[in-house]
């Protein structure tokens, strides 16, 4: 059965743009990730995940799962009639009013996955969610069913994005949206678990995407109280002109990866494993 690792540092978005990826590629070639969520959604994945699967086993691969930018991989006429997909706003809606399409969707998520494995060779290690879509009731549901269906059970591990409400206080980074993300997702971890699907326990990444923060002083807040299956998000990358178009958080992907790829992250995590 997959299990996640005790302690796991994991880009979020490869794939989003060229310039997105090839910072994630760079902070893996120098041992400082242990893991990446590709965008299967995106037009870059093919030659994206060529260039990961060249890594090997530097890295775990997993699907980033995306149901709120661009367009879908499938005909989704009730959820992005216009051709792209909503915002996390409104799919928050849309879950908590019962009103996601369930056919749509379950199509969209076992396309994403179906689109991973043809380009990487292999199925994905972990599915994420962009924006903590796996989290939403509904989706959480027909996610377990399609991997299920797909033989998955068991062969994947999921991220949990909620932690423990004293553990998001004791770190004091963006308490407020870990909150937010930890109530909407409620239960996720346990009914993950219940269906046969191991997950992390203990997750910490939030951030303000603000270029003026000493990002450094806040990943240092983020090995706080960790879980036993402790895993962190991060954004790094490069910036391009695509991203700017797409995406808000352009320049504090630099910052990010300049932090990982320097002296000060590397004695962080010297003293994390002391």
């Amino acid at each position: 059965m997959a299990i996640a690792p005790k302690f796991m540092l994991c880009a979020d978005d490869y794939a989003l743009t060229p310039s997105v990826s090839l910072g994630i590629i760079e902070a893996i070639e120098a041992g400082r990730l242990d893991g990446t969520g590709a965008m299967t959604t995106r037009p870059h994945w093919p030659e994206a995940a060529r260039d990961l699967a060249s890594l090997g086993s530097a890295a775990q691969a997993g699907l980033h799962l995306d149901l709120t930018l661009g367009p879908p991989l499938t005909r989704m006429d009730r959820l992005a009639p216009k051709g792209r997909l909503p915002t996390i706003g409104t799919l928050i809606r849309l879950s908590q009013a019962g009103k996601l399409p369930e056919a749509e969707i379950r199509g969209e998520i076992a396309a994403q996955i179906q689109a991973f494995g043809e380009a990487y060779g292999q199925a994905p290690a972990f599915v994420d969610g962009h924006q903590h879509v796996q989290m939403l009731p509904g989706i959480r549901d027909w996610l377990f069913d399609e991997l299920e269906r797909l033989g998955l059970t068991g062969q994947v591990w999921l991220r949990d994005s909620g932690d423990r409400i004293e553990r998001i206080l004791r770190r004091r980074v963006e308490a407020p949206k870990a909150m937010l993300v930890a109530l909407a997702g409620r239960g996720f971890g346990a009914e993950a678990r219940r269906r046969g699907f191991a997950t992390n326990e203990g997750f910490a990444g939030f951030s303000a995407f603000d270029i003026r923060r000493d990002y450094a002083a806040d990943f240092a807040r983020f090995l706080l109280a960790p879980g036993p299956r402790h895993l962190i998000m991060c954004h790094p990358g490069r910036v391009d002109g695509e991203l700017e178009r797409l995406d808000p958080v352009t320049f504090t992907r630099e910052q990010e990866l300049e932090f990982l790829l320097s002296d000060r992250f590397a004695e962080l995590m010297a003293k994390r494993e002391t």
